[in-house]
């Protein structure tokens, strides 16, 4: 007698299993994520930021805001220095995050002085502002793309293009023109120093107007400007 042949009791179109078939999604939306975030920093190597998230926040809020791109060669060589003397003096000596100022940070019991020039970057230019772990996340990988791709010379460029320097005002050539009626090209070291002093606090301070603890904080930063030429420090990014 011949023996009868196993059908397989499995209907159909049986979905895949709830586990495997979530996990497969999840690389998926890893991956399409991943390209475009490489994909972004990539055409930042070439394409100037037209707006950011923030600025775009602001010009709702504001009804517009005042912001022209300007190329660093357009920009005083001492501006790009006070602002890194101001925010990251290690800028060219780290690949995105200063693991000393961390550390300080930590042992301080803040997270001020923590930021490097290029997460600061990040942040205004592909995220928002805010302060939680997804956001912090984001910020940390977009990071190490953009310190991978674009050049130490690059970011400070975007930087001083897209920082916030009063309200509504973003950009060393607005700056410049909005506290002291020139252009980015002139600005003196005492002008530079001031609009980097105010960086922390744009709404709060003022580089024509500044306050006592505004003229002391350009007083340092002069001094940091001028050692990290004297230094090397600032190789990275001057032609």
């Amino acid at each position: 007698m011949a023996k009868r042949s196993k059908t397989s009791t499995k209907p159909k179109g049986t979905p895949r299993r709830p586990l495997r078939w979530l996990m497969w999604q999840s690389v998926r939306v890893f991956s399409v994520a991943f390209l475009v975030a490489v994909l972004l920093v990539v055409l930042g190597t070439v394409v100037n930021p037209f707006t950011t998230i923030y600025m775009s926040q602001e010009k709702n809020r504001l009804g517009g805001v005042d912001y022209q791109w300007v190329s660093l060669e357009e920009v005083a060589p001492v501006m790009a220095r006070s602002v890194v003397a101001a925010e990251d003096a290690n800028f060219c000596r780290h690949w995105g995050f200063d693991v000393e100022a961390i550390k300080d940070a930590i042992e301080d019991g803040s997270n001020r002085g923590a930021s490097t020039l290029s997460q600061q970057t990040v942040k205004n230019v592909y995220l928002w502002h805010g302060r939680n772990y997804t956001r912090k996340a984001m910020e940390a990988f977009g990071t190490l793309l953009v310190e991978a791709v674009w050049s130490k010379r690059r970011i400070v460029e975007v930087y001083l293009n897209v920082a916030e320097f009063d309200e509504g005002v973003f950009g060393v050539e607005a700056a410049a023109r909005h506290y002291f009626g020139v252009g980015p090209e002139d600005l003196s070291g005492v002008q530079a120093a001031r609009l980097a002093a105010i960086l922390p606090g744009p709404k709060t301070r003022s580089a024509s107007k500044p306050s006592a603890s505004v003229r002391k904080r350009a007083a340092q930063i002069m001094d940091g400007a001028a050692t990290i030429r004297a230094d090397g420090r600032a190789g990275c990014f001057e032609s």
